[in-house]
């Protein structure tokens, strides 16, 4: 299937996507500091520049879109067009998001990585289950994980 939009267009769009404050980002922002939880945004200090920083709890989340990051879940689709062009840069960012993380979880810290359908597509759960899990991994202190949107 051609793109209906002109492919000047079409650069201009992808080019006008956000690395930093993306609105799951920034509902999570939200809610956790709703619940009395602080945190550095995008610390320098620390490899691949996490999401957010929770330093009383030794912990960071990574909030990371399903299509730039390759979740395995309906979000993501490989492109069409330039193919190999989408496939060099979304495995680079895999690539990239697994040395960061094993770098950051050297250091001692903990890695939450929340996807995107957690907050949108037809398997989101309700937005407050999504924050409790968040909260009950902040404050039990467990291990490194991941969620999503729940599986069909």
């Amino acid at each position: 299937m051609t793109d209906i939009v002109s492919p000047a267009t079409r650069s201009r769009m992808m080019a006008g996507i956000k690395g930093k404050d993306t609105k799951p980002e920034l509902l999570v922002r939200k809610a956790l500091h709703a619940r009395g939880f602080r945190y550095k945004l995008h610390d320098k200090n620390l490899p691949g520049k996490p999401d957010l920083v929770f330093p009383k709890y030794k912990a960071v989340i990574q909030i990371n879109g399903c299509f730039w990051h390759k979740h395995d879940c309906h979000i993501f689709k490989w492109p069409k067009s330039k193919q190999e062009f989408w496939r060099n840069k979304i495995l680079g960012n895999v690539e990239r998001d697994k040395r960061k993380l094993a770098e950051i979880e050297g250091m001692g810290w903990r890695v939450l990585t929340v996807w995107e359908c957690c907050f949108k597509g037809k398997t989101k759960p309700p937005f407050e289950e999504c924050i409790e899990t968040i909260v009950t991994w902040l404050e039990a202190g467990k291990d490194s994980c991941e969620i999503s949107g729940n599986v069909e």
